[in-house]
């Protein structure tokens, strides 16, 4: 890929899923496939799969075989980082938060939750797979001095923009926010946010139009 190339958010959104595809299909022993079978397969077209796998693999695909799967496997993952693992804390072990720490699949994407923070007292202490909660107060230490710079929040709406305000006033540089609240960021943060309400709508808005 150029390195001057200027990559679209709906590019890298599309990403993962080839990802996830051609890793099942590896699974199934498939060694090549085309862009059609990609295409086919996601509900995509065939000549966008083809832009989108340029901007991350110099390995052109060849006519009829197609592409090396195991090659276009490691080329997203190096361009999506996910074969350098990156450390992140999470705060709020409520269920949400007790559910993504007892999730063992982000390691697959480089992703490695170290720890967990919580202002119950209760809960500090206790070990959700390997990763133990933490007082909240302590959090501003544990980031500085284990350089932490990705911060996932999982708390309920009333407590989000201060739990974001204390991630990076402590050096957090990327936010993933499941909590159902806007949160004001300053320049030189990124951000995601879940909102399920969002996804929700438009699931039943799907169901409604192929019900009619």
């Amino acid at each position: 890929m150029d390195e001057g190339t200027r990559v679209s958010r709906a590019t890298i959104l599309r990403l993962p899923g080839y990802l996830r595809f051609l890793q099942q299909k590896r699974q199934e022993g498939v060694e090549t496939i085309t862009s059609t079978v990609i295409a086919n397969t996601l509900g995509l077209n065939s000549i966008q799969v083809r832009k989108d796998l340029a901007v991350v693999s110099s390995v052109s695909g060849k006519p009829k075989t197609g592409f090396q799967v195991g090659q276009l496997i490691r080329d997203l993952q190096a361009f999506l980082g996910y074969d350098d693992s990156s450390e992140a804390i999470l705060v709020g072990v409520g269920s949400l938060g007790r559910a993504l720490l007892s999730y063992a699949g982000f390691a697959d994407y480089g992703l490695d939750i170290a720890a967990a923070f919580d202002v119950r007292p209760d809960l500090v202490g206790q070990k959700i797979r390997s990763v133990t909660v933490r007082a909240f107060e302590t959090l501003p230490a544990y980031v500085r001095e284990n350089n932490v710079r990705m911060g996932i929040v999982t708390v309920p709406k009333e407590a989000a923009q201060e739990v974001a305000d204390a991630m990076i006033e402590a050096g957090i540089r990327a936010i993933w926010n499941f909590a159902p609240a806007h949160l004001t960021i300053p320049q030189g943060v990124a951000i995601r946010n879940e909102d399920m309400a969002a996804s929700l709508a438009v699931l039943s808005k799907d169901l409604s139009r192929l019900s009619d």
